[in-house]
């Protein structure tokens, strides 16, 4: 019986190793990719002046998106 039971680590060394190879094992499968949806926006972070900023938010709400078509307009077209 008892040598039916799985074999535990005993010294420190073993227990770091198997602490180790826990850690650093792959998954076995990713998860799936998520469906892209055409036209959908994506959260982005972006370091930009404050002087832009104020620019853009002067008029208002809606600021992101007058920075997204400033953005949009210098694009080449495809």
């Amino acid at each position: 019986m008892a040598n039916d039971r799985i074999r535990r680590p005993t010294s420190s060394r073993d227990i770091a190793e198997a602490a180790f190879k826990s850690a650093t094992t792959k998954p076995a499968e990713l998860p799936p990719k998520r469906p892209i949806v055409p036209n959908a926006k994506e959260m982005v972070s972006l370091r930009i002046d404050r002087d832009i900023i104020d620019y853009f938010q002067e008029a208002g709400p809606g600021w992101q998106d007058r920075i997204n078509d400033a953005l949009r307009k210098i694009m080449p077209e495809k």
